[in-house]
């Protein structure tokens, strides 16, 4: 098995299954750099274990996960160097109560990398002011709305400086007033070049942004395209049968 040239990340036949529950079913997937990819389907359809395996969360049971070429999938393969390449975000926020917002995006950063406060002070500054939360970074979590937690758990992500962003559903905790500004900073972040997978089911969104749509159902990429092909000229009985129900 080999990775398919030009692609940033590349997923060939991953199998992955929770004792008698096969979640992912063979899955095939080209990311390019600098692509956003939405993944939509129903709850369960394995979305989420398949953002899991990428950042190497949840090993997977066969197949392979090229990046940059190389399979970072194999047995025995060091994951904290990987993790630190793919961010990955989640519906919930994870960040510590008594530490401050700004606290809890340098931690990372000051453990796994050695770097200092004083050096972290300005980069970390930056990040918050690029999403809009420049009056914030002394502030508690109890003292941000959810949609200030979500953003401020996607800067501690960025803090690491990764290469490819994968996000789990992270609008689905969020009140819908508050969905608007965290699909704001994924905006901001395409428009930067960021190489990004979603789990998603703002569907307005995916069609809006999305460079590449896959609907996921049992374990398997059903069907796979742009937004148009996807939303507007579904191939496959299941498809359309999802669609209608969100749409």
């Amino acid at each position: 098995m080999t990775a398919k040239s030009g692609v940033k990340l590349s997923l060939r036949g991953v199998q992955k299954s929770f004792g008698q529950n096969h979640v992912c079913r063979g899955i095939d997937l080209d990311v390019d750099d600098g692509e956003m990819v939405c993944l939509i389907g129903a709850s369960g359809a394995g979305k989420s274990t398949l953002l899991r395996s990428i950042n190497l969360l949840e090993p997977i049971d066969d197949g392979a996960i090229f990046l940059d070429g190389i399979d970072i999938a194999e047995p025995g393969f060091d994951p904290q160097p990987v993790r630190e390449r793919i961010g990955i975000v989640f519906q919930s926020y994870n960040l510590f109560p008594h530490m401050t917002a700004a606290e809890n995006v340098m931690l990372a950063p000051m453990r796994v990398h050695g770097r200092s406060k004083a050096e972290l002070v300005e980069p970390v500054a930056d990040l918050f002011e690029r999403f809009g939360l420049p009056d914030h970074k002394g502030h508690y979590p109890d003292q941000l709305s959810g949609g200030q937690q979500q953003r401020v758990a996607i800067i501690r992500a960025l803090a690491m400086e990764p290469e490819i962003m994968l996000f789990d559903e992270i609008t689905s905790a969020l009140d819908p007033e508050l969905v608007g500004e965290v699909l704001d900073v994924l905006r901001q972040l395409h428009r930067d070049g960021m190489t990004m997978i979603l789990a998603t089911h703002e569907m307005g969104f995916a069609r809006e942004l999305a460079d590449k749509v896959c609907f996921l159902d049992a374990g398997r990429i059903l069907e796979e395209g742009t937004p148009d092909d996807v939303f507007s000229a579904p191939k496959e009985d299941r498809t359309r049968e999802f669609l209608s129900r969100v749409l």
